[in-house]
């Protein structure tokens, strides 16, 4: 049997769709393929996730013997530690790229915190969450983190930054395919609790649509035109007047890629690096309002 290489491939769908659409679906194939290639991936990757992280131990100073002088210190420039935190039914290994891109630029402090699988309450998921980030400050010295979600998981993270006072201690939520205004997608899957929570108009999308005046934590939401999680896609942005939030469109891939492309892991550090350099409402460097295109 004779198949059809991309080239033709392409060919013929110029010729059978309009113009407009067949663009539309050569990015959707495009985006399909690569969705598929990742799942692969991931699968291969997720028993390597289950067990939680290794807690990094407090190092000590080593002794030194009588008369003996410290070294000279290179001058270090201390980083807020960044936590990233996964989506439904996946784990920490759907991290592993984009924890070695920041790590890989000056962010040795990351972290990736599992959550069972079987929780049911995203609330209840939040205030572990806080737990964790406590002992993740205590451990560290830093007043503060940095939160990368991915999906479910920016909205437990949302959830314990605007409603649970964890704005104190998150100072840059970064949420990547995070229906924070729900998704109809998947209606078989209500049988999950925490799916039913992730609807349009179910209590915890209320809640965070309430009034929310003093928030400080600065949100940035990565949002797909081609995710296929997000029904409407629109949901994935973040639109409340009382929250700092700059949404950020990225065209050309789906759901699962947004947490592996390296141009998203761009986006996310250049986002990161914008806390760094001022404690502003202001748009983070590098994610205009243009967004990112990965074609």
């Amino acid at each position: 049997m004779r198949v059809l290489d991309p080239l033709r491939l392409q060919s013929l769908y110029r010729l059978l769709l309009p113009g407009r659409l067949t663009g539309l679906s050569v990015a959707l194939l495009k985006a399909t393929a690569l969705e598929i290639a990742i799942l692969g991936g991931h699968l291969l990757l997720y028993p390597s996730g289950i067990a939680s992280e290794r807690r990094p131990e407090p190092t000590s100073a080593p002794s030194r013997g009588a008369g003996t002088e410290d070294p000279p210190r290179l001058p270090t420039r201390e980083r807020t530690p960044v936590v990233l935190l996964h989506g439904f039914m996946d784990n920490r290994s759907v991290f592993l790229l984009l924890r070695r891109s920041l790590a890989q630029h000056g962010r040795p402090r990351v972290e990736s915190l599992n959550y069972s699988p079987l929780t049911c309450d995203i609330r209840a998921a939040a205030e572990l969450l806080g737990r964790h980030i406590e002992e993740i400050c205590e451990r560290t010295g830093s007043g503060r983190v940095d939160i990368v979600g991915h999906s479910l998981g920016g909205l437990i993270a949302r959830y314990y930054a605007q409603r649970l006072g964890g704005d104190l201690r998150v100072r840059t939520l970064v949420t990547l395919g995070t229906p924070h205004s729900g998704t109809r997608v998947a209606p078989l899957a209500d049988a999950h609790p925490i799916v039913r929570q992730m609807r349009p108009g179910s209590r915890v999308i209320e809640e965070l649509s309430r009034p929310a005046p003093g928030c400080r934590t600065r949100f940035v939401s990565f949002w797909s035109d081609l995710d296929h999680v997000m029904d409407p896609l629109e949901a994935a942005r973040i639109d409340h007047p009382d929250l700092l939030a700059h949404n950020v469109q990225v065209t050309g891939i789906g759901h699962l890629a947004l947490p592996v492309h390296p141009a998203v892991a761009d986006g996310i550090r250049r986002a990161l690096e914008s806390a760094d350099t001022a404690d502003s409402p202001a748009a983070p460097a590098g994610a205009g309002a243009g967004g990112l295109t990965v074609a």
